[in-house]
């Protein structure tokens, strides 16, 4: 078994999106000794079952301008930092079937158009052509951003891997943190301990723990979240967009031959719940049949299940506190955010202004009296 290195400038723990994507832009920015740990396998947590949604359409400034400037970086992808990742820009549907919601999505896209996204409110008509499998009964307008999409996770985290690796970045699997003294700037792992200049927690929903390590509290709540793929559809032609039912937020988008069909289930117990359980699949029934009831002739091939990282208020958390960082709780936005967070971190190493003013987001918020936290739509 290989040793961990015996010091770093930067110690990063995790290996999802985030972690290869802060790995990367700390290597490219030039900083030295850049040292990811994972206790599993690069991407094997929460990114290698996301749904791989790409978007800017939210509610507020800093995930806007966090959205659009990773769907800038996923479309540049190839070139840098050098990796294919399937990039389909087919749009995001949100449909809306309550006066408050078309009211609420029409004041977010008029703040989403100021900050450059190419969103906009559209009729039930053009909804339905847009995505001839839902049934419009019942709606009222549909939000349309037709340069969201998605992509790969799993070559996303590929892409950064190779990128960090390439500049310099060491990026070690299959080694678990088991304290850190962050004053003495001390990691210990089950491999020996890391001497470390600054330490970054991109531990997803596991990141609690390792912010209890640190001192620092980082109320992050793991979340059951789970996903079905359905048996090949031959008679699917043109692009598919990623729909979304905004009322019982069941959604799907085209994945390979056929759909992935994903919801959350507001049944869903809190923890770590990994595996895949059947339970949940009436309720998505139920969900499909009234907004795609020709969907339910559909057989199912596989499904799996995958975790959030939820905060309170359905947020990130990012930020610093003396020499450790953190970026973690994103509540199901992290890999779409992935590229922007890279260089949010990045620029609070380097002590320099971040891309994205990501101020409000730091853990700080939720002590007591603070106040002015952003919102933003859950899917």
């Amino acid at each position: 078994m290989t040793a961990v290195p015996r010091s770093a400038e930067v110690v990063v723990i995790g290996g999802g999106a985030i972690g290869t994507s802060i790995a990367f832009h700390l290597a490219e920015a030039g900083v030295r000794d850049v040292v990811l740990l994972d206790r599993g396998e690069l991407g094997a947590g929460s990114t290698c079952r996301a749904a791989g949604g790409v978007r800017a359409q939210f509610s507020d400034r800093i995930n806007i301008e966090l959205g659009a400037r990773s769907l800038d970086a996923f479309a540049r992808f190839g070139r840098r930092p050098g990796q294919e990742i399937d990039l389909r820009r087919v749009g995001y549907l949100f449909l809306l079937s309550t006066p408050e919601d078309v009211a609420s999505f029409e004041r977010d896209v008029a703040l989403q158009n100021t900050l450059g996204v190419a969103s906009r409110m559209i009729d039930v008509a053009e909804a339905g052509a847009l995505s001839p499998l839902i049934a419009t009964d019942g709606l009222l307008a549909a939000a349309w951003s037709p340069g969201d999409g998605h992509c790969t996770p799993e070559s996303v985290v590929l892409g950064y891997a190779r990128g960090a690796r390439r500049l310099g970045a060491t990026l070690l699997t299959g080694v678990t943190v088991t304290d850190l003294d962050m004053s003495a700037g001390r990691v210990r792992t089950d491999r020996g301990a890391i001497r470390a200049g600054a330490v970054v927690c991109a531990a997803g929903a596991w990141s609690a723990a390792i912010g209890e390590l640190a001192g620092v509290a980082l109320p992050v709540t793991p979340l059951r979240r789970q996903i079905v793929c359905t048996e090949p559809m031959p008679e699917l032609t043109g692009p598919v967009p990623f729909t979304i039912d905004f009322t019982s937020t069941f959604y799907f988008h085209r994945e390979g031959p056929g759909l992935l069909i994903g919801m959350s289930d507001p049944e869903q117990e809190p923890g770590f719940h990994l595996g895949y359980c059947e339970d949940w699949l009436p309720r998505l029934g139920a969900a499909i049949g009234a907004r795609a009831p020709k969907l339910l002739d559909i057989g199912l091939r596989t499904g799996w299940a995958g975790l959030y990282e939820v905060t309170p208020d359905h947020n990130a958390l990012i930020g610093r506190s003396s020499n450790f960082l953190y970026a973690t709780g994103f509540s199901g936005h992290g890999f779409l955010q992935a590229p922007a967070v890279g260089e949010v971190i990045r620029d609070l190493y380097l002590d320099r202004a971040p891309v994205v003013d990501t101020g409000p987001l730091t853990a700080d918020r939720f002590l007591a009296g603070a106040a002015g936290r952003p919102e933003s739509h859950i899917v």
